[in-house]
């Protein structure tokens, strides 16, 4: 019998710890401060304390990363971010890429407050630049915010030649991180990196990509189709995580 509750106990207990989205560790910190200054706050006035709980879900909320199942596809350009596309056009990339002149296909995916915030690699290869350029911090959500935000950039060897990811800082986001290396192979759908708290994600593409999104579209990170190098390519349809 005891065995049995012993059972019972820790299948409720794993239930409960597979159903909670793990939190990156470079939330803690935050976490951690958000929940001490409620406390401290809660010595004033106790409606602050409750006001700075909840503040405090939002963070860890924030700060979550949770597992996505990438499909295994070199023709297929995966999402790198978590929201919703916010621009489909086509222009040089940025001249601190050293890619050339030659317009290349943008896709931008706009990530809010409540978007998770790791981002992934939308190819494989391996990352033959990386770039930081200081800049504004203007609305994420207008186009000049690429040429004229701060931004960190990878560059990848691909197997469709070179490609760029862009971590573009937004109104709120004030720290952009990156943990990718020059030099480094990278899978499509890893985590390279994060932005804290609000930005935009830029995808540059070579001749012969196709979009496969719309504006407006909401893109979930490591699993979307943004793009595809070949038009016979199956798209699966993204899942909500």
């Amino acid at each position: 019998m005891i065995i049995t509750t012993v059972h019972i106990c820790m299948s409720i207990v794993n239930s409960i710890r597979d159903s909670i989205v793990p939190i990156h560790r470079a939330g803690y910190p935050f976490i951690a401060i958000f929940f001490v200054i409620s406390i401290v706050v809660g010595w004033l006035w106790d409606p602050l304390f409750y006001l700075g709980l909840a503040l405090t879900l939002w963070c860890a909320y924030f700060f979550r990363d949770p597992e996505r199942v990438t499909p295994v596809n070199d023709d297929l350009v995966i999402s790198p971010a978590d929201g919703v596309v916010s621009h489909i056009t086509t222009l040089a990339p940025p001249l601190e890429l050293d890619m050339g002149e030659t317009p290349m296909l943008r896709i931008s995916v706009f990530m809010n407050v409540f978007n998770c915030h790791i981002n992934r690699i939308p190819l494989r290869g391996k990352v033959s630049r990386k770039v930081y350029r200081p800049g504004q911090f203007l609305s994420a959500e207008l186009d000049k915010a690429s040429s004229e935000n701060e931004r960190s950039s990878l560059v990848l060897d691909t197997p469709h030649g070179e490609i760029a990811v862009i971590q573009i800082a937004g109104l709120v986001a004030r720290r952009i991180i990156c943990w990718a290396e020059t030099g480094e192979e990278m899978g499509a759908g890893e985590r390279f990196g994060l932005i804290r708290f609000g930005s935009r994600l830029d995808v540059f593409l070579p001749q012969g990509a196709v979009p496969r999104v719309a504006i407006g579209q909401t893109m979930i990170a490591g699993e979307s189709i943004l793009a595809a190098f070949d038009d016979e390519a199956v798209v699966p349809v993204a899942r909500i995580s």
